[in-house]
């Protein structure tokens, strides 16, 4: 049998330097991030100035509103650490409220499913503690860029068109803002958000107006956000009903004393060794113990003789994320609120169990695990074939151009300086399509709360002041126990599907960064989706069509339901490294946005 060289494919080259570099979902972030680093600043500084800019140049995928989780290796302190900035649900939200108002799912769009917005916090916590740079350095790109202009990219002028008639007839707000003269910006016009620029510029002058120090200007910002001008039109806003995808008028519940009541936090991130790596995530508020969880149980097959466009290959990977994403629905939850038995998940006993589990053939069953103590139970809604795709409503995450059919999107950038500090972060949520502008603030509220269960039984199920399990998933690792590589992908469910498909790439076939992003790719949908209306499609792998027809037909042969997509179709991958003296980078081609930069 004949397969496809994935290598025969490396679309541009890894980028290779001394100095420093950046890797993000767009090429203005990444200019902006470089600009930051060739200006004195670190990869922290660096990080604030692009994850600014991504919410404006990618409005269609993160913004304002949304959440964020971050992992950062601090080199002066020798720590790696996650920043959560997922905020909570709001004191008002509960499972009560959502069944009084005839609801079995927390609405994918609209203010009822807004948690507390985590980015902002976030991003102030990280210029303050790690950063160097003054405020007004770090926020003036994205200023600039809201006012001035940036051409709009494809895919952002297509989810816009998706939901015209929505803005028109529900959400003037919206309306207003990206359908100027009431129609669909086309690709490439210079488009302006300046109401958001006079929400960040009226943020920094209040913080100027203090005359204080650095840490006193930024301390200032967090409360203007947190308990000024921000916050008090976040809790007007959220009081009026309006239409989301249920088909009905919600109003929100998150108020202003959410907002105060709420800071980003820093915790230490989980692992997993596989051979001389460790790979780390954030907790199970995330997703991101499922890449974990699927080392541990692929650590007991003999990869390093299989190509990664071997059926074989793909089959073992495809089966270990199906019993992974399977014990993500039954046991994760954040961790204040739910015992997440993470030790054992993780064990080399309950993954010896698992890996057993994986035949021949394609599992059509959603298989969670056993674990003492712990239900186990998942709540799995079959559709009946078609995909959900996001429509007029606006439902779920964004469909992002050439991206096959796959549901979810987001940003991600990934930095590493001169002084070998690195950053990886995967920022998303308050997409112009969750929910009505604010006119007041120029941006949206995210709609997290919608991967909450209404069952109080379950790990992830909706309590007030708890965050949503999270698909955000940056990802970073060791090698030989010193910081190595930073990298992600948006997508949704299918982040933690691609997210080790590089690193097995780049680990046991010898791949460079660009090697392993540009190969073949894949997801499955055989598990419930995170996003309304939480729907699986069991057995379902789609592939990219670079895989060679005599590949299909094997994985076809094992029983998976094989649909083809488009040959650049799978994932938005970004990664950066620290390799001795070199910094590395590389950036995906798919959807023709994502760009790497360093020297």
């Amino acid at each position: 049998m004949s397969f496809v060289d994935p290598s025969a494919f490396t679309t541009r080259p890894e980028i290779v330097g001394t100095f420093g570099v950046v890797t993000s979902t767009h090429w203005i972030a990444t200019a902006v991030g470089m600009s930051i680093l060739e200006k004195g600043g670190n990869a922290f500084d660096a990080g604030c100035a692009v994850a600014f800019v991504l919410q404006v140049v990618e409005p269609h995928l993160n913004g304002p509103g949304g959440d964020v989780p971050v992992i950062l290796h601090d080199a002066r302190r020798d720590r790696t650490e996650v920043i959560c900035g997922q905020g909570t649900a709001p004191a008002g939200l509960s499972i009560a409220h959502c069944r009084g108002l005839g609801l079995d799912l927390v609405p994918g769009t609209g203010l009822l499913a807004a948690c507390i917005p985590g980015t902002f916090d976030s991003w102030m916590l990280l210029l303050r503690d790690y950063g160097t740079m003054d405020l007004v350095e770090v926020l003036a790109p994205a200023i600039s860029y809201a006012r001035n202009g940036h051409p709009l990219v494809e895919r952002a002028s297509a989810t816009i068109a998706t939901v015209k008639q929505l803005f028109l007839e529900h959400w003037p707000t919206s309306a207003a803002v990206f359908l100027p003269n009431g129609e669909v910006p086309a690709p490439g016009m210079l488009f302006k958000n300046p109401k958001l620029a006079d929400t960040y510029q009226r943020i920094l002058q209040e913080a100027l107006a203090t005359g204080g120090s650095r840490v006193v200007q930024i301390e200032a910002a967090r409360k203007t956000w947190s308990e000024g001008f921000v916050a008090e039109a976040i809790d007007k806003f959220c009081k009026s009903p309006v239409m989301d995808v249920t088909g009905r008028r919600h109003a929100g519940v998150l108020t202003g004393q959410d907002m105060a009541n709420w800071q980003a936090s820093i915790e230490q991130p989980i692992g997993y060794d596989y051979g001389r790596y460790r790979m780390l995530k954030a907790g199970p508020w995330t997703q991101g113990l499922v890449a974990l969880q699927q080392l541990a149980i692929l650590k007991g097959f003999d990869l390093d003789k299989l190509s990664p466009v071997d059926p074989e290959f793909i089959h073992l990977v495809v089966e270990a994320s199906k019993l992974a994403f399977a014990d993500r629905e039954a046991f994760y939850g954040d961790p204040k609120f739910a015992d997440v038995p993470v030790e054992i998940l993780l064990s080399d006993a309950y993954n010896a169990v698992r890996r057993a589990q994986i035949g021949e053939m394609a599992s059509m069953e959603l298989r969670p695990g056993s674990i003492d103590g712990f239900s186990g139970k998942v709540d799995a809604r079959v559709s009946s074939g078609a995909r959900v795709a996001v429509g007029a409503s606006g439902a779920g995450e964004p469909t992002v151009g050439r991206m096959g059919n796959v549901r979810g999107d987001t940003v991600h950038f990934d930095i590493v300086d001169k002084d070998g500090n690195m950053i990886a972060a995967t920022p998303s949520g308050g997409w112009l399509q969750s929910s009505p502008i604010i006119p007041e603030l120029g941006f949206a509220l995210g709609t997290r709360a919608q991967m909450f269960w209404l069952d109080e039984s379950h790990p992830a199920a909706l309590a007030p002041g708890k965050r949503p399990r999270s698909t955000l998933s940056p990802t970073m690792a060791l090698r030989d126990g010193k910081p190595y590589l930073a990298w992600g992908s948006p997508g949704g469910d299918q982040q933690d599907q691609w997210i080790p498909q590089f690193f097995l790439r780049h680990v046991h076939a010898g791949m460079n960064l660009q090697e392993a992003i540009d190969a073949p790719a894949w997801h499955s949908e055989h598990f419930p989706a995170s996003f309304w209306p939480r729907q699986s499609r069991p057995g379902v792998l789609v592939v990219e069509s670079r895989l060679s027809p005599e590949t299909i037909a094997e994985l076809r042969r094992r029983g998976h339901v094989v649909e083809v997509g488009e040959d650049w179709s799978e994932g938005r991958l970004v990664a950066a490294a620290l390799d001795g003296g070199y910094r590395r980078a590389a950036a995906n081609p798919r959807g023709m946005q994502a760009y790497a930069a360093g020297r």
